[in-house]
């Protein structure tokens, strides 16, 4: 079990989330930015042929890679070495590889740099959030991840507004300056966060701890259970946004409507996330969790129905409400990873998250992507389904192995 008590004075506890906070929203801004306008930067021009579907995917791909391929040992790197240093560093790391991007257009070079971030971003991911699962107490942790998904999503879904507008009006040829400018959001980022953990006292992590048993403790299946839901979310998520931009530009809509109404839903995140947050800490997370995938199970049906009948008012605004209770999910299932992690292997633990949702970006690029490219709208509503069943599946799984480790034992009487 995790501690019931969050940890530091309540000073302490205030400067640390802070710190991550703020780093969580320029990293998040910064990728967002550079997600917008990655296809056509890489290809040199708007909209998608065929092969520019593949090459993009394939490319884009290399930074989830990175990521579920290496977080793991970024997870035991900060439990066993302390969880700020793992933070600035993996901040500092992205920081120059954003730089570097603006460098090339080569597909091999970017592939490269796209697998070295994915490790930098694991390794962000994973200290970040362990450091709010320690600072947190048990009956706030739903408060707090809330506040942490609201950062997190505004600083995604902002950027890549911000994205959408930059390649409105840039030039094809000064798109590596979005690069750039990501570089430098970073940067001011990592200062921030260093500025407010100084007045943070360190704590040494469990250097003497064996690999094995911050391992044994982390791969457990209520740990499993609570994380598998979001493989199949960042498949959707994955897919979406990386052709979103381009898709709706060779579609004939304007992007800066397409980028008023993202940056408006990442608002929107800002005021309901720590809300539903806290209704996990009232409620139970399971419910909540149930709620959230109901959700999304509900944004695959509209997804569906969207191909195939276009985009009529009342259609959309089914998606917007399906969509928006979607959004329960995440805070109430990252404060139920955050209860069942132990100190000795809490990074892990919460590594596992970010492990699941870069395979889930990485698979929801390539199996998206060569669904569509064989099937045409057959592939999405398959890609579409296997989603839905995917959540639905394994939000009953968590049912059944919660009732089962609940169950009243039985007992030998005595003789």
């Amino acid at each position: 079990m995790a501690d019931a008590q969050a940890s530091g004075t309540d000073d302490e506890r205030r400067w640390a989330l802070e710190s991550v906070f703020g780093a969580t929203f320029f990293v998040r801004f910064a990728f967002g930015i550079t997600l917008a306008v990655f296809a056509e930067y890489l290809t040199g021009h708007p909209g998608l042929t065929g092969n520019d579907v593949a090459a993009v995917g394939l490319v884009s791909g290399a930074a989830p890679v990175g990521e579920f391929t290496t977080v793991l040992f970024s997870g035991v790197l900060a439990d066993r070495r302390g969880r700020f240093p793992v933070l600035f560093g993996g901040i500092a790391a992205a920081t120059g590889l954003f730089a570097l991007v603006a460098a090339t257009r080569s597909e091999y070079a970017l592939a490269g740099i796209n697998f070295l971030f994915g490790i930098a971003s694991g390794a962000i991911l994973a200290a970040s959030l362990a450091v709010i699962a320690e600072r947190a107490g048990a009956d706030e942790r739903g408060l707090e991840m809330g506040r942490f998904d609201a950062v997190n999503l505004f600083g995604w879904i902002g950027g890549f507004a911000f994205g959408l507008f930059l390649l409105s009006f840039v030039p094809d040829r000064l798109l590596g300056l979005s690069f750039l400018l990501g570089a430098g959001l970073l940067a001011g980022g990592l200062g921030l966060a260093v500025h407010l953990a100084r007045r943070v006292p360190r704590r040494p992590g469990a250097r003497g701890e064996p690999v094995r048993s911050i391992l044994r403790t982390t791969f457990r299946l209520r740990v499993l259970l609570v994380t598998l839901p979001w493989l199949v979310i960042y498949m959707l998520i994955g897919f979406a946004l990386v052709f979103l931009g381009t898709a709706a530009k060779s579609s004939g809509l304007p992007l800066t409507y397409l980028a008023a109404a993202i940056g408006g839903g990442g608002l929107l995140l800002v005021l309901t996330q720590p809300r539903f947050g806290r209704l996990a800490d009232r409620f139970g997370r399971r419910p909540m969790m149930t709620v959230g995938a109901g959700g999304f199970v509900g944004v695959m049906v509209c997804a569906s129905l969207l191909v195939a009948y276009g985009t009529p008012i009342p259609l959309l605004a089914a998606t917007g409400v399906c969509v928006l209770v979607a959004l329960v999910y995440g805070p109430a299932a990252l404060a139920a990873l955050a209860d069942l992690s132990v100190q000795i292997s809490r990074a892990t633990t919460m590594a596992v998250y970010s492990l699941t949702i870069s395979l889930g970006m990485w698979l929801g690029l390539i199996v998206g992507t060569q669904l569509y490219d064989r099937l045409g709208n057959l592939g999405l509503y398959l890609f579409f389904g296997t989603v839905a069943a995917g959540l639905v599946v394994l939000t009953a799984a968590r049912y059944v192995v919660d009732a089962r480790d609940t169950a009243p034992r039985a007992t030998t009487p005595a003789r």
